[in-house]
């Protein structure tokens, strides 16, 4: 298992041993003790989620607010450009991101600590993505940041995502401090 850090603190990239032959592969997608051991990964895994989306979907930017979710994602079909973005007004890369392409060719994985905003564009004709969450999913917690803020100076892999109502309506980087994040 290789682990790459990024320019974002504990936000890592995680690329797991994959053993292929003419049959297909193998990996180990999870281990408890190998990644805490080798990527430093100790907080607990309470809920797993999944996601299938066509392509030029954006989801994002997501976060939830009192009760933060550390993620590790994967994509198991397809691939995505997959964003994360420090929300905290305390951090020194704060408003700063790093993107990185997840597929199930690449077989790359990220870990995102609690704390962080996170998004994904479909860059393939379908993505079916599996994320484990280290704290339960509550919908009056969420927030969420525009995926278009001019201050996050991200560049999407399209011009015309297809979005949900909600994310078409989060606000930019200052309008969620001014709000308390």
């Amino acid at each position: 298992m290789n682990v790459i850090k990024t320019a974002l603190p504990g936000v890592l990239i995680i690329e797991p041993r994959v053993f292929c032959d003419e049959r297909g592969f193998f990996k180990e997608s999870f281990s408890a003790q190998r990644y805490r051991d080798i990527a430093g990964i100790t907080l607990p895994f309470v809920q797993d989620n999944q996601s299938r989306s066509y392509r030029n979907v954006l989801r994002g930017l997501h976060f939830q607010r009192r009760h933060p979710q550390g993620k590790l994602i994967s994509v198991t079909a397809g691939a995505v450009y997959d964003v994360t973005v420090d929300i905290n007004p305390n951090s020194a890369t704060f408003g700063q991101h790093i993107a990185v392409e997840l597929s199930a060719t690449n077989h790359r994985q990220l870990w995102i600590p609690p704390g962080y905003a996170h998004g994904f564009c479909v860059t393939s004709d379908v993505a079916d993505l599996s994320y484990k969450c280290t704290d339960y999913y509550d919908a009056a917690d969420e927030g969420g940041l525009a995926w278009n803020c001019p201050d996050l100076g991200i560049v999407w892999p399209t011009a015309h995502p297809l979005l949900s109502t909600r994310d078409q309506q989060h606000p930019g980087l200052t309008a969620l401090i001014a709000q308390g994040c």
